[in-house]
């Protein structure tokens, strides 16, 4: 496997079967414990590298179901609306569930505008869908946090 390939799969977590991209998502919910800042460093990080692993890689330009650092780049997105695991109580972890589930909601069904950017080829658009997607489940969770106070 080349180093794009490596990147690209979340060092082989694509390769997992079923559902690649859950796994590719699930891979990153620990950074929640480090709070919103390192989610969004890594949601940044993530982004860069998927590109640069993506134009590397014609067979990945359509998204194919092994690359899954886009999903990576999205649910670091999302969990970085959460006040991360500081937070006291016994809430956090289903707040972390919360992102999890939203993402992959927004991730699988494509509601606009997450259908506009899968529509598009290349590495900048594979990364944007889920980036998109990742940033509803923000929305809808940094919602949330407002009205349960």
């Amino acid at each position: 496997m080349t180093a794009a390939g490596f990147l690209a799969s979340m060092a082989g977590i694509g390769r997992l079967r079923p559902a690649p991209g859950t796994w590719g998502s699930a891979l990153v919910l620990p950074l929640a414990w480090g709070g919103p800042a390192l989610c969004l460093l890594a949601a940044a990080l993530f982004s860069a590298l998927g590109v640069w692993a993506i134009s590397r890689l014609p067979e990945a330009r359509d998204d194919p179901s092994w690359v899954v650092i886009d999903e990576g780049a999205g649910q670091s997105l999302a969990l970085a609306a959460l006040p991360g695991f500081w937070t006291p109580g016994w809430t956090a972890p289903i707040w972390v569930v919360g992102a999890f589930v939203l993402f992959r909601f927004f991730d699988i069904v494509k509601p606009w505008p997450v259908s506009w950017a899968d529509r598009r080829a290349g590495a900048v658009w594979v990364m944007l869908d889920d980036l998109v997607a990742g940033a509803l489940a923000a929305a809808c969770l940094l919602a949330m946090r407002i009205v349960a106070g």
